[in-house]
């Protein structure tokens, strides 16, 4: 199905515009969160990749090596993900949102008594967990923890609507995408102020927006496209 494109029938309860909003919300919230207090990034890898190779070609290989473990415990993250969508079908995003909310639970209770680096780790995880389960908005692919592909979709279906081939909903895809990207910035600026603020409340913000997500993927898994 082309990224253009919005899917015929009915829209799984989780690919519903409220539903990605909020998600995406947590996902900027989160890592303006992990930057400022761990200086590494939760959902965007290709940086911390970046920054472990530059900090390497200059040999400062303690520098390089803070970024390897969010790395890895990301991998875990979508391998926990895999796992979960063959092993629960559709309640997949219920049970992930849950895992979610427990995993940032606990990080928030010990934040003062773990070591930076593993309140990092169980962030890395909640953020695998979510850009692997929830990948659809109304039938397109997203991301709710980066912008940089929801930006090229809403130009491209800018682009396509002035082309005058736009197939019927494109303009209202490209507001999305437009909507997921300043959403995502909004979650970060939320967050760089709580976490400055409230340091050992901070994670609790995002925990309250993935309860929302949670109650609405409990309830019916399907609904009639709006």
């Amino acid at each position: 199905m082309s990224t253009l494109e919005v899917a015929a029938g009915a829209i799984r309860r989780d690919e519903t515009v409220e539903i990605v909003l909020l998600l995406a919300f947590a996902g900027g919230y989160i890592d303006a969160y992990t930057w400022i207090i761990h200086g590494v990034m939760a959902n965007a890898q290709t940086a911390n990749l970046i920054f472990l190779w530059v900090y390497a070609t200059a040999g400062n290989w303690a520098k390089a090596l803070h970024f390897v473990p969010p790395i890895l415990a990301f991998a875990v993250g979508i391998v926990i993900a895999a796992w979960l969508r063959r092993a629960a079908g559709e309640r997949a995003s219920a049970i992930s949102t849950l895992i979610e909310i427990l995993l940032l639970i606990a990080i928030g209770i010990l934040h003062n008594r773990l070591p930076n680096m593993a309140g990092t780790l169980g962030i890395s995880v909640v953020a695998a967990m979510q850009t692997a389960i929830f990948t659809k908005v109304k039938g397109a692919v997203c991301s709710t923890v980066m912008i940089t592909g929801n930006m090229r979709q809403a130009i491209e279906n800018i682009f396509v609507v002035a082309a005058g081939d736009a197939p019927v909903g494109t303009l209202r895809l490209s507001g999305i995408f437009f909507a997921l990207c300043a959403v995502f910035g909004f979650g970060a600026a939320v967050g760089a102020f709580a976490t400055k603020s409230i340091p050992n409340l901070a994670l609790g913000v995002p925990v309250v927006a993935l309860l929302v997500v949670l109650l609405r993927c409990e309830r019916s898994h399907r609904e009639v496209p709006q």
